[in-house]
C-alpha cells in the first residue's frame, strides 16, 4: 500500500467536498438525491451535531494533509504517522467547528414572515410610473437593498426619484403612494 496516495486522496476528497459543503450551506448539500446533512451526535448550542458533513469532511482534509507531509517528509514510521495525522484531524476539525458555532451560526436566524413584509417599507422610485403603468421601487430591509416592481395606488404617474411608501404588496407587484401625500394627510 502506498501510504502518500492514501492520504492524498484523503486530502483532495476531503477540501473538495469540505469546499462544497460550505458553500451548499454548512452541513447541508443537496446533490440530486444524494444529501450530506447533519448526522446525530452531541449538539453544540445551535442545534448543530459536532458529527456533521462539513467537519467529517473537514477531519478528512487535514487528516490527509498531516499525514502525507509527515509520511512524505519525515523519518517517523507508519503507525506514528498515521497517529498523528488523526490526531491533527480531529485538531483541525475542531478548529473549524468551533469558528462556525462561536462566529457565524450565532448570527443567523430564520426570517419571519414579519421581517419580509413589504408593506409600509418606504423607499425611492428609481423608475418613474407611467400612468396606469409600472415602475421600479428601491428600498432597504433587513439591512439589504431591494428592489421591487412599483404601481400607483391610485393609478397615477410618479416621476423618478419620488419617495414612497408601500400600502400593499400583491403578486409580486408593491402598491405604492408617495411619501410627502401622506405626510400632507396627516396634517389635515
Amino acid at each position: 500500500m502506498n501510504w502518500d496516495v492514501f492520504y492524498l486522496v484523503c486530502f483532495g476528497t476531503g477540501l473538495v467536498l469540505s469546499l462544497l459543503s460550505a458553500v451548499g450551506g454548512f452541513g447541508h448539500l443537496h446533490l440530486g438525491h444524494f444529501h450530506l446533512g447533519h448526522s446525530a451526535g452531541l449538539h453544540h448550542g445551535h442545534g448543530v451535531s459536532r458529527f456533521n458533513a462539513f467537519t467529517v469532511l473537514a477531519f478528512l482534509c487535514w487528516f490527509g494533509g498531516a499525514g502525507y507531509l509527515l509520511h512524505h517528509y519525515s523519518a517517523l514510521f507508519a503507525p506514528l504517522v498515521l497517529l498523528l495525522a488523526a490526531g491533527s484531524g480531529l485538531v483541525g476539525a475542531a478548529i473549524l467547528f468551533t469558528f462556525f458555532a462561536k462566529v457565524l451560526l450565532p448570527r443567523e436566524r430564520e426570517l419571519t414572515a414579519e421581517d419580509t413584509d413589504v408593506r409600509g417599507v418606504t423607499g425611492r422610485l428609481s423608475a418613474g410610473i407611467r400612468d396606469g403603468g409600472t415602475g421600479e421601487l428601491l428600498y432597504t430591509q433587513n439591512g439589504v437593498r431591494c428592489s421591487a416592481i412599483a404601481r400607483s395606488a391610485d393609478g397615477q404617474p410618479l416621476p423618478r426619484g419620488t419617495e414612497v411608501i408601500v400600502l400593499r404588496y400583491e403578486r409580486g407587484v408593491a402598491y405604492v403612494r408617495p411619501w410627502n401625500e401622506l405626510q400632507l394627510d396627516r396634517t389635515d
